[in-house]
């Protein structure tokens, strides 16, 4: 059974077209999928009674199973969704008084094995599907709404349809969760399609940020297919730290990467590149290292976001001091620079920035091999 949930508008079009149904069909399954969150063909009231049939032959909307919800104490709201085969991902909901930040996720693990992330210490077993990443937009939008009701009952959708032209919970996606988004490249901007379609959830590309570690070619192609809001994870001003610490710096070094930066700026909805930098105690958060950084970036508009490590069994880093930090945002500001530093979020339910681990079934098996190192080195 095909899922509709993997479709964006065009190729929704095309499905309706092969079924001899006319394009216009495509915006209203787009509507009672994602802003109704309609699963059953048979109660998309304003389809023919015949499509709908055919709809249910044919097709399905099928959204990945949701294994555990917790809410923090700050809260942030984290859940757990199964990826099949004993895997599982996991999306985050950041509640602030003007905006509802969601971290979607684009992987089970992640193979570029940045050493300070909890994921990228679990390995990586494949990609999600355009399913499984819209999906978890759908859901938290589902959710929330629904507050402590049955998300799926008569009178939650009922509400839903009363306030359909209100604020979604979710206003801003970024795609910070577990993987590497621009890794599954494919599915990612057709998700993105999504998300920035008026029939579907109507973000606007400067709410919707994708993170990476750099993957030029990839990044380029972004440039060209879906721009949207671009965040870097950089964490080291130099590549003899960054290839330690982003090891796929090894194969696109920082010039290369900045200089794919400064390509994508034309097409990006903000005029600025967010530089991502994680604050890791005696590693990468001296004075000197700032103003190397400075140095490196003084020519780019960009934004330094400082991330206060959140650790992790072991990780073998510790987390800044806070004074550490403000030294190190101050060179970057007496330079002009716009540096903020992240609050930490969710951190009593692993949810922070780098803690989030899931299920993962390891194919790389870096699992196995970095437990028998620990073993080696113990005899």
């Amino acid at each position: 059974m095909i899922n509709l949930l993997d479709f964006n508008k065009a190729e929704l079009i095309r499905f309706c077209e092969d079924m001899g149904e006319k394009p216009y069909r495509a915006r209203q399954l787009l509507r009672w999928i994602h802003q109704s969150s309609r699963t059953e063909f048979m109660e998309m009231s304003d389809l023919a009674k015949g499509f709908r049939q055919k709809l249910v032959e044919s097709a399905v909307v099928r959204l990945p199973e949701i294994v555990s919800d917790h809410t923090a104490g700050d809260g942030t709201r984290k859940w757990l969704l199964s990826a099949g085969a004993a895997n599982a991902v996991e999306m985050v909901y950041i509640p602030e008084p003007n905006r509802g930040t969601l971290c979607v996720s684009s992987q089970v693990g992640c193979a570029l094995a940045c050493s300070f992330c909890s994921t990228g210490r679990q390995g990586f077993n494949r990609n999600l599907s355009v399913a499984e990443i819209i999906g978890q937009l759908w859901w938290a939008n589902r959710l929330l709404e629904a507050g402590e009701d049955d998300p799926f009952s008569p009178d939650t959708v009922r509400v839903r349809a009363d306030k359909s032209e209100a604020r979604r919970p979710v206003t801003n996606v970024v795609m910070m969760g577990m993987g590497e988004p621009l890794a599954n490249f494919d599915n990612l901007v057709i998700a993105l399609d999504l998300m920035l379609s008026d029939d579907a959830y109507g973000l606007s590309r400067r709410r919707v940020t994708v993170s990476t570690s750099g993957l030029i070619p990839a990044l380029d192609r972004l440039r060209e297919r879906c721009p949207v809001a671009l965040a870097v994870s950089l964490h080291a001003p130099n590549d003899a730290l960054r290839d330690v610490l982003v090891p796929i710096n090894k194969k696109y070094p920082i010039k290369d990467l900045l200089a794919a930066c400064e390509r994508y700026l034309p097409a990006a909805p903000r005029d600025f590149i967010t530089f991502e930098y994680v604050m890791l105690k005696g590693v990468n958060d001296s004075v000197a290292l700032a103003r190397e950084l400075v140095q490196l970036v003084k020519n780019i508009p960009c934004k330094l976001n400082l991330i206060p490590f959140n650790g992790f069994v072991g990780s073998g880093y510790e987390r800044s001091d806070p004074e550490t930090i403000s030294h190190f945002r101050d060179v970057l500001m007496q330079a002009g620079i716009v540096t903020t530093v992240r609050k930490t979020r969710g951190d009593d339910i692993a949810a922070a920035c780098g803690q989030l681990a899931g299920q993962v079934r390891d194919k790389t098996r870096r699992t196995n091999r970095r437990e028998a190192d620990q073993i080696t080195v113990a005899r």
